[in-house]
C-alpha cells in the first residue's frame, strides 16, 4: 500500500467511509448472521427428527399426530397470509380507482389544452411572423435586384 503511494503520488487516500454507510453494512450484517442462525437452527432440528424418527423405539401414531398438527398450523399460517394478500389488493384496487385514475384524468385535460394551445399560437402567431418575414425577404430580394439597396460587405475599408 505504501509503494502505490510513493510510486503515483498523485492517486488521493482512500476516502473513509461515511457513518451512514458502516451503519447500513452493520444492519446488513446483523440480518444475514440473523438468516444464517435461522437456516442453522432449522438443519438442526430436521437433523434432530430423523434421528429420532430412526429409533426402533418410536410410536408411529404419536409421529402422525405431531404431523397432523404441524400441518394445521402451516394451513392457519398460509390462510393468514391469504388474508393479508387479498386486503393488500383490495388497497391496491382501491388507490388505482380512486387516486390515479383521477390523475390520468387530469393529466389527459392537461394535454389536450396543451396541444388546443400549441394549435392555436401555431395559426396566430407563429404562421403570421413567418409569413411577415417571407415577404420581407421577397421585397428585399426585390430591391436588390432593382439596385434599390446594396449587399452589406464583409469587407470594410
Amino acid at each position: 500500500m505504501e509503494e502505490r503511494t510513493t510510486l503515483n503520488p498523485e492517486l488521493p487516500p482512500p476516502a473513509a467511509p461515511s457513518p451512514a454507510s458502516t451503519e447500513e453494512i452493520r444492519q446488513q450484517r446483523k440480518i444475514i448472521l440473523i438468516i444464517v442462525g435461522v437456516v442453522v437452527l432449522l438443519l438442526i432440528f430436521i437433523i434432530g427428527s430423523v434421528v429420532f424418527l430412526l429409533q426402533p423405539t418410536v410410536n408411529t401414531q404419536k409421529i402422525a399426530n405431531v404431523f397432523i398438527i404441524f400441518m394445521a398450523l402451516e394451513s392457519l399460517v398460509l390462510m393468514f397470509t391469504l388474508v393479508i394478500l387479498i386486503i393488500q389488493m383490495s388497497i391496491l384496487i382501491n388507490l388505482l380507482q380512486n387516486e390515479i385514475r383521477p390523475i390520468i384524468t387530469s393529466t389527459n385535460e392537461t394535454v389536450n389544452t396543451l396541444r388546443g394551445t400549441a394549435t392555436f399560437l401555431s395559426d396566430n402567431l407563429t404562421e403570421p411572423v413567418i409569413r411577415a418575414n417571407e415577404y420581407a425577404a421577397g421585397f428585399r430580394q426585390l430591391f436588390l435586384l432593382m439596385g434599390l439597396f446594396r449587399r452589406r460587405s464583409n469587407n470594410k475599408k
